[in-house]
């Protein structure tokens, strides 16, 4: 009995990379994803009639059709199949009939069908009423790559206008989530609203939130000893360690990550602003990535999900749930402190580093001195060490270095 595909889901189609030769993988029920050595990718359906197999017939593009409707088509054409017919011509006229993806309102309604489907019923809302309230009635009409920062400026401050400038931060967040879906699948080239910073939307306390050296020390104690699962410890860890955004770990895939070389290669399709990018991992790093693929809970995924027997990561709230349950309440984490919070210790690390050295000024500074895109392998060392060091009383001595993660 011939082996079942496993369902592919929009997180595997998205880091599927190109090779020298085309190849495909199969979602199941005959409908296949073939991957172009050019990147494109194109949906096709594989049957056989009359107890032959036929060449396969296209459904379409990737970059203009979602996973959804190319299962639609291919039980469509299942269905002929069973019946006796061939599904070439209605295929043909499929394609005909598919309405090009040129104007943002039909952007954001692919975005909608490929990447929000799945999500919460709570995300989809809030989504979809930033687009119908805001978004598409300024700007739906135009040519994807017509949309400028100053219209999402313009929408954003409109909404402030209002007294909104929570939700005018969100309604940014929608548009840079929708260009970096549209640059994975080629349909755009820039994001226009990467470039406005959060700061000049809404700013409050949590939203500059930078933890001082004794609170990451508290922070790091409270997550290994909860009970939280051992993956998500190592998770929430990571995201200190690495600088790296939530999204971008959770969905990290094996064929990313370089644990000899030290080298996490986040892809295009896969970046926050779009553009692929190196994280530098440091030895502490290298060490909980090596725990988790040893224990082989997934040949894709760093971090997969436990439910169910599909190969996917874990939900993106996920680790927003595992910090509620750590019992700080007063303390008034959020994620993307870690990020922020990283960036401000590596600053004041590198400056004290420089100072201390009579080195060219060029070793140890930061990576907003040095205008890189990420910071070097000595300062990702630097910024783990540190980090290391505020565990405090010993306890990380006992650990080993790098085995900073021996706390169950």
């Amino acid at each position: 009995m011939p082996k079942l595909a496993t369902p592919l889901s929009e997180s595997q189609i998205r880091a599927l990379q190109s090779r020298d030769t085309r190849y495909s993988v199969a979602d199941g029920k005959g409908l296949i994803l073939e991957v172009m050595p050019t990147g494109k990718k194109v949906w096709r359906f594989r049957y056989t009639l009359n107890g032959r197999r036929q060449p396969m017939v296209t459904i379409g593009d990737y970059q203009l059709m979602s996973l959804r409707v190319a299962r639609a088509r291919a039980q469509k054409y299942a269905e002929m199949v069973a019946k006796g017919l061939s599904p070439v011509s209605i295929a043909r006229q499929d394609r005909g009939a598919e309405k090009r993806v040129d104007i943002l309102r039909d952007a954001a309604e692919l975005y909608v069908a490929s990447e929000i489907a799945r999500k919460s019923e709570e995300y989809r809302r809030t989504t979809q009423r930033a687009l119908d309230k805001d978004i598409l009635p300024a700007i739906g009409h135009k040519p994807i790559a017509q949309v400028t920062t100053e219209d999402i400026q313009s929408i954003c401050d409109a909404i402030k206008r209002r007294g909104a400038p929570q939700m005018a931060l969100h309604t940014r967040n929608v548009v840079k989530r929708l260009y970096v879906f549209l640059i994975a699948r080629h349909l755009a080239d820039a994001n226009p609203a990467a470039s406005i910073a959060a700061r000049t939307i809404a700013n409050h306390d949590g939203r500059t939130r930078v933890l001082s050296a004794h609170e990451i020390g508290v922070l790091l104690r409270a997550i290994y000893t909860s009970d939280i699962r051992r993956p998500l410890k190592l998770a929430l860890h990571l995201l200190i360690l690495t600088m790296a955004g939530k999204s971008e770990l959770i969905e990290a895939t094996w064929r990313e990550i370089d644990l000899d070389a030290g080298i996490w290669t986040i892809p295009a399709a896969r970046a926050g602003n779009g553009r692929e990018h190196r994280v530098y991992l440091s030895a502490q790093v290298v060490t909980m990535l090596r725990e988790l693929r040893e224990s082989k809970a997934s040949r894709t995924y760093v971090f997969p999900s436990t439910r169910g027997d599909e190969d996917r990561p874990i939900a993106k709230g996920t680790l927003n749930q595992a910090l509620k349950t750590l019992g700080m309440q007063g303390e008034h984490f959020v994620l993307h402190d870690f990020r922020r919070t990283a960036a401000s210790h590596l600053r004041a690390l590198a400056q004290s580093t420089a100072d201390e050295s009579d080195r060219d000024q060029s070793v140890g500074v930061s990576r907003h001195e040095r205008n890189d895109s990420a910071p070097s392998p000595h300062e990702m060392q630097l910024w783990a060490d540190f980090v290391e060091a505020q565990l405090g009383d010993g306890t990380h001595a006992s650990l080993g270095r790098p085995r900073a993660v021996g706390i169950e």
